[in-house]
């Protein structure tokens, strides 16, 4: 498989990914038109308020309209650039009054293909239970989970982790116990051959001990037998070296672009 092919699937399973959770938040807006996709729910984390080129063909134009629906919404936005792919909307957004993000901001999109069955028997850890989550209460302290994790306002969660997620054959959820407690998440989101690893998040008291790639390796293992042969997700420099351990590797970085008050 090409580098183009694998960017293409990383890309499309994170737009598969946002704009499936976000429908957990009333208030939340996914509109679509001319290649371009916009996201806003006013939810406190810039992933659920962003715009992205979903496809080749979008214009600039198409580009300005998902900017100016984002606007509307009169919350903070970005709009991310998949550089060396998107690079022709730099200038319309510059125009536009958007400005650049410091280096620091850019995020790494990170595929594994092939997956490494090895790698994930070898990051499996017995003490850690995993169990997939069916039902409400399950789904609540996911959320508890990924607030701790994460150090997020509660909002992000529930906003984006419901019951009806249960519903969706494309997604799966998780909480891994120790001794009974809960300590770690993660959620798979599948788009074709590709498994989405999102909501890797593990409470502070329990780091260093392999539970973040146990449960990114359980997503993983059961994405492959759910056919799936890749493996994707956007990293954070904390979680990047976990996940090459796993076999991801960049495969494209996205440059955010925002309105100038939030470049401050």
């Amino acid at each position: 498989m090409t580098g183009d092919e694998l960017i293409e699937l990383e890309h499309e399973n994170w737009i598969a990914y946002l704009t499936g959770v976000v429908r957990c938040e009333r208030q939340a807006g996914v509109t679509r038109d001319g290649g371009v996709v916009a996201i806003v729910t006013g939810l406190p984390f810039d992933w659920f308020n962003q715009v992205l080129i979903e496809r080749r063909e979008a214009t600039p134009a198409a580009a300005l309209d998902g900017v100016d629906r984002a606007r509307a919404r009169r919350v903070p936005f970005v709009v991310r650039l998949r550089e060396g792919v998107d690079d022709r909307f730099i200038p319309t957004l510059i125009e536009a009054g958007l400005e650049p993000g410091k280096p620091a901001t850019s995020t790494p999109g990170m595929v594994a293909f092939p997956i490494d069955p090895d790698a994930l028997v070898r990051h499996a850890t017995p003490e850690l239970e995993i169990r997939r989550v069916t039902d409400a209460a399950g789904i609540d302290v996911h959320r508890r989970v990924v607030a701790a994790g994460f150090g997020s306002d509660p909002a992000v969660a529930r906003g984006t982790a419901c019951t009806d997620l249960l519903d969706r054959p494309e997604c799966v959820v998780y909480v891994g116990y120790a001794d009974g407690t809960p300590v770690t998440s993660g959620l798979g989101w599948r788009s074709g051959r590709t498994i989405g690893v999102y909501s890797i998040a593990t409470m502070e008291p329990a780091r260093r001990r392999g539970y973040g790639a146990a449960m990114a390796a359980r997503v993983m293992a059961d994405g492959v037998a759910a056919g799936c042969d890749v493996a994707a997700l956007q990293a954070s420099d904390l979680g990047r070296p976990i996940y090459e351990r796993l076999g991801f590797r960049t495969v494209v970085r996205y440059a955010a672009y925002a309105e100038p008050i939030l470049q401050a």
